[in-house]
C-alpha cells in the first residue's frame, strides 16, 4: 500500500459514476455545437451567404476526403504525418519528463536546468524556423525537430511542477516510515505528479500538432501540411479545408485518448466535478 491513503469510497467521496443513459446522454450533449456548427455552416454554403470558393461546404470537403482516402492519397500523407509527430513526440517529451524530473528532485539539477529552460521556453519555438533551417536544414529533421520542440517544454514545466506542487508532509512521512529514496519517489513523488504530467502531455499533444503544420509547410515532401501547400498552388480550398479537418480530428483523438488514460491510472484522484 501507498502512503497516499485513498479517500472512503463513498459515491460522495469518489464521485458515482453516472448511470448508463445519462452518460450518453452526456456524450451527446457534448456534440450538439459542433453539429449546430456544421448545419450553419452547410446552410450558409448552399444558400449562398458564404463564398463556396473560399469555404466550400462540408459535404464538398467529405466528399473530397472520401476520393482522396479511396485512391490511397490521404492515407499516405497521413501516415507521414503520424511518424513524425510520434518520432518527435516521443524524443521531445522524454527530453522533457528527464530533465523536469531531474530539476524538481535535486537541488544541482535545478540549479543547473532550469534557468537555462525558463529562458529558452519564452523564445516562440516556430520563430526559430529561419535558424534551424541553417542548422538542421529542410528535411526530415525540421519537421521532427519542431515537434520535439513543441512537446517538450509543456512536458518539462508540469514535470517539474508537479514534482515541486507535492506535500512535503508526505515524504517526511515516508522518510519517518522507512522508505528508500526510490521507495520515496515510487509511492509518493510519482504518484503526486501524474496529475500534472497528464495535463502536460495534454498541452505537448496540442503543440505537437501545430508545430506539424509549420513544419510540414516548409519544403514539404508528403504529410498532411504538403497536401495542403500543393492543393493551395492550384486554388482546391476543399482540399485545404480537408487537411485542417484532419489535424483537428488528430487532436481531438488524441486528447481523448489522454483523457482515458488519466482516468483509468489516476482512478484514485478526483477534482471538483462540474454541476
Amino acid at each position: 500500500m501507498t502512503l497516499l491513503d485513498r479517500r472512503p469510497r463513498t459515491a460522495r467521496a469518489v464521485g458515482a459514476e453516472p448511470p448508463a443513459g445519462r452518460g450518453r446522454a452526456r456524450r451527446w450533449r457534448r456534440a450538439v455545437t459542433p453539429v449546430l456548427l456544421a448545419a450553419a455552416w452547410e446552410g450558409g454554403a448552399r444558400i449562398g451567404l458564404l463564398d463556396t470558393d473560399k469555404l466550400p461546404a462540408p459535404s464538398t470537403v467529405l466528399a473530397t476526403g472520401w476520393r482522396l482516402a479511396a485512391d490511397g492519397t490521404l492515407g499516405g500523407y497521413l501516415l507521414d504525418s503520424l511518424q513524425r509527430a510520434a518520432l518527435g513526440l516521443l524524443i521531445g517529451g522524454l527530453l522533457g519528463l528527464a530533465l523536469g524530473a531531474v530539476a524538481g528532485l535535486l537541488r544541482l539539477g535545478d540549479d543547473l536546468v532550469d534557468p537555462t529552460v525558463q529562458m529558452a521556453r519564452m523564445l516562440p519555438h516556430l520563430g526559430l524556423v529561419p535558424l534551424l533551417i541553417i542548422w538542421v536544414g529542410i528535411g526530415e529533421s525540421l519537421k521532427v525537430t519542431l515537434v520535439g520542440l513543441g512537446a517538450f517544454f509543456p512536458v518539462y514545466l508540469n514535470t517539474y511542477a508537479g514534482i515541486r506542487g507535492i506535500d512535503e508532509r508526505l515524504v517526511e512521512a515516508a522518510r519517518a516510515c522507512g522508505l528508500t529514496p526510490l521507495e520515496r519517489v515510487r509511492h509518493v513523488v510519482v504518484p503526486g505528479a501524474l496529475p500534472s504530467l497528464f495535463l502536460g502531455l495534454r498541452f505537448a499533444f496540442a503543440a505537437c500538432w501545430l508545430s506539424l503544420v509549420v513544419g510540414e509547410q516548409v519544403n514539404g515532401q508528403g504529410g498532411l501540411g504538403f497536401m495542403m501547400m500543393e492543393a493551395r498552388e492550384f486554388s482546391q480550398t476543399d482540399v485545404v479545408v480537408l487537411g485542417l479537418l484532419v489535424y483537428a480530428t488528430l487532436g481531438l483523438l488524441s486528447d481523448l485518448a489522454l483523457r482515458y488514460g488519466e482516468r483509468r491510472l489516476l482512478a484514485w484522484h478526483r477534482g471538483l466535478r462540474a454541476t
